[in-house]
């Protein structure tokens, strides 16, 4: 299938992720069956997956890699959810679900490990833990995530990626910051997801400029700033917020799609760019039409 001329961008590599199809868990009747999205993600034009919730695609190497390639699709990496501000008890959790995913990722050629911190809001928005770190959980977070960055690239050759999250403890600029100083950056690495750093009201241009050896994965993502207004305004959670539709496609959204993808581009370095636009729950029809759009529309900015 011809997808176009040349890119204008032929290191920053596009491909997308069950997020954009509504998935967030590895089960769920809300879901579309995972047959279907990796149908549907090659139709609309991908030829790049990311896993999803682990135990959403199937996780035997063998079985997905033979669903994979008869669409045409290679894999860029897994998710990981970790609580590692909790200390020692959560590293050694984290180790083993990091291990546990490396079994299907490190056999299909996947090089990232994409690491979500714990939320503090549930799915309705209710807090469920302090907004705030102590010094000693940043200390523990920290640490852990070095620590856990240096085992799965020396036991499983992989990357991990940190990704910033919106109602989590590392979403606003001054955490990202914190973060990153805190970290060890031969083990560690950003996700930068610009739709999550736009939500929580941060700067992704300004994060690539001042820590480009640190972005080395791409979540590409918009917030409708209007519908981020009455989230702040009424002090909803991320769970309601998605609902409401406060992550679209571009180019209708923030941060501006063009300016991102020429900062990215600027680093000159291969680059995984996963379209990720959170959608939970959705009508099963609804993804197919915006991911076709979507693909069509960053191919026409260089991708």
């Amino acid at each position: 299938m011809s997808l176009g001329p040349s890119p204008e961008y032929p290191k920053l590599r596009l491909g997308t992720a069950p997020d954009s199809w509504g998935v967030w868990f590895a089960e769920d009747p809300n879901q579309v069956p995972w047959a279907r999205y990796l149908d549907e993600a090659a139709q609309a034009g991908y030829t790049r997956t990311e896993l999803g919730p682990y135990g959403y695609l199937p996780p035997d190497p063998a079985v997905l890699k033979g669903e994979l390639a008869r669409r045409g699709l290679t894999l860029t990496g897994g998710t990981v959810f970790a609580a590692l501000h909790k200390g020692s008890e959560a590293l050694e959790e984290a180790k083993g679900a990091c291990d546990v995913e490396a079994a299907t990722l490190v056999p299909l050629g996947a090089k990232h490990l994409i690491l979500l911190p714990e939320g503090y809001t549930d799915l309705d928005g209710n807090l469920t833990a302090s907004p705030d770190l102590t010094e000693r959980e940043w200390d523990d977070l920290n640490r852990g995530m070095s620590a856990l960055g240096k085992h799965i690239k020396e036991k499983h050759g992989l990357e991990l990626v940190f990704h910033s999250h919106a109602d989590s403890h590392v979403g606003t600029q001054e955490q990202i910051v914190r973060f990153l100083e805190g970290t060890d950056p031969t083990y560690v690495s950003l996700c930068l997801d610009s739709g999550h750093v736009a939500y929580c009201g941060g700067d992704n241009l300004a994060i690539i400029e001042r820590y480009p050896e640190r972005i080395q994965y791409v979540h590409l993502k918009q917030v409708d700033r209007a519908i981020r207004k009455r989230v702040m305004d009424e002090e909803l959670g991320f769970g309601p917020a998605v609902r409401l539709g406060v992550m679209v496609e571009p180019p209708i959204g923030d941060p501006e799609m063009p300016a991102l993808l020429a900062a990215l581009a600027s680093l000159n370095r291969e680059l995984v760019c996963i379209v990720e636009q959170d959608m939970y729950p959705c009508d099963p029809a609804k993804p197919l039409p915006i991911a076709r759009r979507t693909r069509e529309y960053l191919a026409g900015c260089g991708l």
